[in-house]
């Protein structure tokens, strides 16, 4: 084993040993009394000299509390979908650090509301860092987010965002568990993150790792060492955490204790950063090189329909009636937003029928014919100058000279309520939006069959009958009218 190379609790044990060999000492050469007069002097002291002893034993002999050089990072273990009811999940070791993190997917109603002084708005990445005390051996209540964990958790935060897809349907929450502390567990975070997000499908621009460099110096010597660990964070200079992929970096952030930093101490440390960040990335992609093809089977499924702006009003309905219902009916969650001229609906469910159902829905209210459009259509109602089709959403009539190029005499005796047929969009008024449809454009014309022209080819109007809108009743004149309708 090399030089230094024990375990943290180990080490505590051993130096706690070395300390009560001191004060046994002292106590049998000075007596009681001169240990209760100086108690806190003898414990400051000893602390001192401890930490004299460690810093000159790495800058002289180069040799790290744990035996490791000043360039070595710890041994890694990963693996990914360690909870498999997550949407995604990762377990990351480093040496006695641990993090567990898991990522859910959520629609934009789980975003984040933002209300400060500086920004207001909505955040669709939330990453939240829990430091239970158990994970340094601790016992104490678990009260709110402090300090560790808002920087923490704001530095992984940073780190990761700038590698989230650009287009991102989804609001991605990461919470990262602290299991086992013994350094860097921000920067073991970013990395089960970046994982944890591989393992749930999300397109990241790139895998990501993090490292905490540190230093030790005494004006002329000085050491960069590479992924410190906690006991090497208190007793040195510098703690120095770079983040970034096989390309860049992402964020860093500094704590220093000296009054300065020499530029090609800066260098060196950069240098070694980037040694050991793509040391840990290889480590990483022996487990998960890159995101999976799809989401997991339980992950909610989002998927984004673009409509006409003059559409969102009847989608949402009166005070939200419509889309409730929808959502209800198909057990989807939808979200629309105005974009432009075009309103942007995402619709969500880890169940595909639903989501076309949903679809189906919307579409039926969005829908707007096309002149030539062939469509299904099923008889609402049967008059004796034809009949009214439903079709997709919309509704028109088919004259009696449209049902077929055969005479009918008796429309009811042709067709009923209910009857389904295959009808084509002839005409569509630009102003009023009625639409001329016809059954029998889509049937065989018969041999020798010559087409009358229409009155309105003439000049006369629609009403085969000389008759005009009923303007007596209101409405469109169904008793003789040739131009049909169209309504949503």
């Amino acid at each position: 084993m090399a030089k230094g190379a024990l375990e943290k609790h180990v080490r505590k044990e051993r130096f706690k040993a070395i300390k009560t060999e001191l004060k046994e000492a002292l106590l049998e050469e000075n007596g009681e009394d001169y240990m209760t007069e100086n108690k806190e002097f003898i414990s400051k002291y000893y602390n001192k000299l401890k930490k004299e002893v460690i810093r000159e034993m790495v800058m002289s002999e180069k040799v790290r509390l744990d035996g490791r050089g000043l360039a070595d990072v710890r041994h890694i273990w990963t693996e990914v979908n360690y909870l498999p009811s997550t949407h995604g999940s990762a377990i990351f070791t480093r040496g006695e650090t641990q993090a567990l993190t898991t990522l859910t997917l959520g629609v934009k109603t789980d975003s984040l509301m933002i209300d400060t002084a500086l920004k207001n708005g909505y955040d669709n990445f939330i990453l939240h860092y829990n430091f239970p005390a158990f994970s340094v051996g601790e016992t104490k209540p678990m009260r709110g987010p402090g300090r560790r964990e808002v920087g923490h958790a704001n530095l992984a935060g940073r780190a990761l965002r700038k590698v989230l897809p650009e287009k991102n349907p989804y609001t991605l929450r990461i919470v990262s568990d602290i299991l086992e502390s013994n350094g860097s567990s921000s920067m073991a975070t970013v990395c089960a993150g970046s994982m944890a997000l591989m393992d749930a499908g999300v397109k990241i621009k790139a895998p990501i790792s993090g490292i905490a460099m540190g230093l030790i110096s005494d004006g002329d010597r000085n050491a960069v060492l590479t992924d410190i660990l906690g006991d090497e964070d208190a007793l040195g200079d510098m703690d120095f955490k770079v983040t970034g992929t096989a390309n860049g970096i992402t964020a860093v952030q500094m704590d220093i204790k000296v009054d300065g930093l020499p530029y090609e101490v800066l260098i060196q440390a950069l240098e070694q950063a980037k040694d050991g960040r793509l040391h840990i990335l290889g480590e990483m992609n022996k487990t998960l090189a890159e995101p999976r093809e799809d989401y997991k089977s339980h992950a909610p499924r989002i998927v984004e329909m673009i409509i006409d702006k003059s559409f969102i009003g009847a989608v949402i309905g009166p005070g939200g009636k419509v889309i409730q219902e929808i959502q209800a009916e198909t057990e989807t969650k939808i979200n629309i937003e105005e974009v432009g001229d075009t309103g942007v609906i995402n619709i969500a469910s880890n169940n595909k029928d639903a989501i076309d159902a949903a679809m189906a829905r919307i579409n039926k209210i969005t829908f707007k014919p096309e002149m030539g459009g062939e469509y299904d259509a099923v008889v609402d109602s049967v008059k004796p100058y034809g009949v009214f089709v439903n079709f997709s959403g919309a509704s028109g009539l088919v004259h009696v000279s449209e049902l077929s190029y055969s005479r009918i005499e008796n429309v009811e005796d042709e067709l009923k309520e209910g009857d389904k047929m295959r009808i084509k969009v002839m005409g569509i008024d630009q102003k009023t939006g009625k639409l001329r449809l016809s059954r029998k454009a889509l049937m065989e014309k018969p041999e020798g069959y010559v087409e009358r022209p229409r009155r309105d080819d003439r000049g006369g109007r629609d009403d085969r009958r000389g008759g005009r809108d009923d303007r007596r009743g209101g409405r469109d004149d169904r008793r003789g009218g040739g131009g049909g309708g169209y309504r949503r």
